[in-house]
């Protein structure tokens, strides 16, 4: 819009030929997914996007991707899997519900360094004393900071810079 609203348009340009010349600056602006990035099995699978980053100095699998979730999530039992002392995770009166309407109270936020790819992020998580299928859950918060776009039928996360 920035490009838009700064252009000179000169008087005489066509409708058509102003909206191809959008078009293209709309294009140049988007992250796509292209079916030749789909996994070998297409799209007959329904797999949640699981990634792999370093979290503080580990390497941690199964990293959930959830844009259905307004808080990352890190479990009690990661943390200690990190050999990260309970010391500093934050006191807080937080309960995050889930899907089904119910609730978890959490343990306290903690703010945990990643790196995914070239990129380093400080985020706050939950800590959550839960047992699920997860090391960490990267939601909301995360996907907006990382100007990430997620897609579990591509298996993939693209970001801003990663713009085709």
């Amino acid at each position: 819009m920035k490009i838009l609203n700064e252009a000179h348009v000169p008087n005489d340009i066509t409708v058509n030929h102003l909206e191809k010349i959008a078009g293209k600056i709309f294009e140049e602006n988007k992250s796509t997914f292209l079916d030749d990035e789909l996994p070998m099995k297409g799209t007959e699978h329904n797999r949640a996007l699981y990634l792999t980053v370093k979290c503080e100095d580990s390497v941690v699998s199964r990293v959930l991707v959830d844009n259905g979730s307004s808080a990352n999530i890190c479990p009690l039992s990661t943390l200690q899997k990190l050999k990260i002392g309970t010391e500093r995770v934050h006191l807080n009166s937080v309960c995050v519900r889930g899907f089904d309407g119910g609730g978890k109270d959490s343990v306290g936020d903690i703010m945990l360094e990643l790196s995914i790819g070239p990129v380093e992020f400080t985020m706050e998580f939950q800590v959550l004393d839960v047992a699920v299928s997860y090391n960490l859950l990267l939601g909301r918060p995360w996907i907006h900071a990382a100007k990430a776009v997620p897609s579990s039928l591509h298996q993939m996360v693209k970001f801003e810079w990663d713009k085709q």
